[in-house]
């Protein structure tokens, strides 16, 4: 299993603010995920869970610890090697949609290709490759603005896929749904994880949500309380 770690974080540490408002977001994050691993990170508003999804997703930088992704250590990367990293490594999935407003359902899915420098014959390839895998290739046109929320939170978890990710972040990704949408995207989310290998890492308060997962990662005021996988070990 060693072998085969996607994410190896050792005594990750990160505050925020000076002085006295300085405060620890996380204090001494020890926690390993495997490729094709289903993992919540849990814990109430303020816990540190979206500070650690930051951390692992090399969207922040640690204070303190040591991070490795896929063998790399990170602390060894320029800043333009660790966005390679990430951008070749992770699809993102979060609460608020981030789509670009007035441009096309394609144009959205395809954008982190055309940060990256694919030319647009192959973006548009497999962009629609991507919405027809979430049966949205009849929307590819449409303005993205015009679609209903469970289309639009499908849209981006097209764009998480483009670039053919072996790990998904979904941040709060049923939160701006409704029960009956929320469940068909996260069924969405599970079947990447279960058919295709797609590691996914959920950060969430939702208790439903998190124990449809492999494995729940409990965070407390910044340190990891409990770790299902480890208990079961």
């Amino acid at each position: 299993m060693h072998q085969d770690l996607v994410v190896d974080a050792h005594g990750i540490g990160k505050e925020y603010g000076r002085g006295a408002a300085r405060f620890s977001a996380l204090s001494d994050v020890t926690l390993q995920i495997a490729r094709g691993e289903c993992v919540a990170i849990v814990g109430k508003s303020g816990s540190g869970k979206s500070t650690l999804m930051h951390v692992l997703a090399l969207l922040d930088a640690p204070d303190t610890g040591r991070l490795s992704i896929d063998g790399v250590d990170t602390r060894q990367l320029s800043a333009r090697q660790l966005t390679t990293l990430r951008n070749r490594t992770f699809g993102f999935v979060f609460q608020q949609f981030f789509l670009t407003p007035g441009t096309s359902v394609l144009d959205n899915v395809t954008l982190p290709l055309e940060i990256g420098g694919t030319p647009p014959r192959q973006r548009r390839a497999r962009g629609m490759a991507v919405l027809e895998q979430l049966e949205l290739a009849d929307k590819a046109r449409s303005n993205a603005n015009d679609l209903s929320g469970g289309q639009k939170q499908r849209v981006v978890i097209a764009r998480a896929l483009v670039g053919e990710p072996s790990v998904i972040f979904a941040d709060e990704p049923t939160g701006n749904l409704d029960s009956a949408t929320g469940a068909i995207v996260e069924e969405t989310l599970f079947s990447l994880n279960r058919d295709r290998g797609i590691t996914l890492i959920v950060v969430t308060h939702d208790e439903d949500l998190a124990a449809r997962c492999d494995r729940q990662i409990v965070l407390r005021d910044g340190v990891v309380v409990s770790d299902s996988a480890a208990v079961a070990a």
